[in-house]
């Protein structure tokens, strides 16, 4: 039995509660609120299942998204600690892609989430892109779809709008740069074919892939697509600088080959 510190009457103990309650004092009386829920801190949790910890013990590629981006974030908020923020915020947007591709203002619609911390996850994954596209400058051999795809997807997916690429060869078929020629609607009426092969021409590249992206996910072809492909190969045939493929980057690792499918080629 607990006694108050004014009247002496004896209160009953309370049972363990289901919630962190809020205390304030006043006159010598403890008033209890119940408006907080009770969350576990990253510092109550065993050391072998904090972020930062695995990430030391482990390595990066042992962490979940949740905990990658939770480290990013560096803290929670009053409601919730920082590994529960982080899989809200990834479900908020169906997944890691998605949040790439939220703007710092739709991220921060997410409780919890302001200017700082949406700042925060658009930088980390930023780099997280420049890294993959700093590794595809290294002059890397394109030899088939699959590797062209692969140097353009760090750059392309999760954009919001439609991208024209050109990636200039040389004659081993290595990678020397890689060009964005548009932004915006990408199709034959707004395209000049002269612009997909201006650089090819400045630098002496005897080979192209064109490349775009569709911001919904769907690969499949337009009828605009494919135009701008048999414009293309037939200008290239001109100026004897070959169209190897022309590649239609989707979500993910998705994409599509043009020359594999026969179209405009």
């Amino acid at each position: 039995m607990l006694l108050s510190t004014t009247d002496q009457r004896p209160l009953t103990a309370p049972s363990a509660p289901a919630r962190l309650c809020k205390s304030t004092r006043w006159q010598g009386v403890i008033t209890v609120t119940a408006d907080t829920a009770y969350h576990t801190l990253i510092k109550e949790m065993p050391v072998a299942d904090r972020p930062r910890e695995r990430l030391e013990y482990y390595g990066a590629s042992a962490l979940s998204n949740a905990e990658l981006l939770a480290i990013a974030l560096r803290t929670g908020s009053a409601k919730e600690n920082v590994l529960s923020l982080a899989q809200r915020v990834i479900n908020a947007f169906e997944g890691l892609p998605g949040v790439a591709r939220a703007s710092i203002a739709e991220l921060c619609t997410v409780d919890g989430i302001g200017l700082a911390k949406a700042s925060q996850i658009l930088a980390s994954l930023e780099l997280g892109k420049r890294l993959v596209a700093a590794d595809s400058d290294a002059r890397p051999h394109i030899g088939s779809p699959a590797d062209a795809a692969n140097i353009l997807a760090a750059g392309m997916v999760g954009l919001t709008q439609e991208e024209l690429h050109v990636l200039l060869l040389d004659t081993r078929n290595r990678l020397q740069r890689r060009i964005i020629v548009y932004r915006g609607n990408v199709n034959s009426s707004m395209i000049r074919i002269s612009e997909l092969f201006r650089d090819a021409i400045r630098d002496n590249a005897p080979a192209i892939i064109l490349a775009h992206n569709h911001p919904a996910g769907d690969v499949s072809p337009s009828a605009d697509d494919i135009a701008v492909t048999k414009d293309a190969v037939r200008a290239g045939q001109l100026l004897d600088i070959q169209v190897l493929d022309h590649l239609i980057i989707g979500r993910g690792q998705t994409f599509l080959s043009m020359k594999e499918r026969g179209l405009g080629f």
